[in-house]
């Protein structure tokens, strides 16, 4: 599995990853509250760390995490936020919905990130196991909450380098 082996934040330069001054959403899914609520303060401590004030840090939940692209579209929408990062976690079970939640939750965020103007970053764990996203939201294999802020702090640098 690639996150045995990788973890992002192991592969920047402090100075990429200035927070200073940027706006992020972060929309939370609170289906599997016990993950997502990890994986939240994983993320809000990071973006605090890199130089984020806490006012720029929005947070709002939403019922599930198909329900994530359309809150992402609405800070899209709304124009007042440099990144938004979406946070969620789907466990297999014993029927398809998985695969339908997963599949709609990825499409869904990957046209966001081709259609708009800011990156959404995808922080959804699709697990099979409990114990897989426990390892994934704080445990042995990091917080994916934490690496979502990184990637959204780099995203929002890449962005501005091209309207240079």
């Amino acid at each position: 599995m690639a996150t045995a082996f990788h973890i992002l934040h192991d592969n920047h330069e402090a100075s990429e990853l200035n927070a200073k001054g940027k706006k992020f959403a972060v929309v939370v899914s609170e289906w599997n509250s016990n993950i997502t609520e990890t994986l939240c303060e994983g993320a809000v401590r990071t973006l605090l760390q890199h130089g984020a004030a806490e006012k720029d840090i929005i947070i709002k939940m939403v019922p599930g995490s198909f329900e994530l692209t359309f809150g992402a579209a609405a800070f899209m929408k709304q124009g007042k936020v440099d990144a938004v990062i979406v946070l969620g976690s789907v466990v297999r079970g014993d029927t398809p919905h998985f695969d339908y939640v997963c599949q709609g939750v990825t499409q869904g965020i990957a046209q966001l990130n081709t259609l708009g103007d800011i990156p959404v970053i995808f922080g959804v764990l699709t697990t099979d196991n409990m114990e897989q996203a426990e390892e994934r939201a704080g445990g042995k294999l990091g917080n994916k909450g934490s690496e979502c802020a990184e990637t959204a702090i780099k995203m929002i640098n890449f962005a501005c380098s091209l309207e240079k």
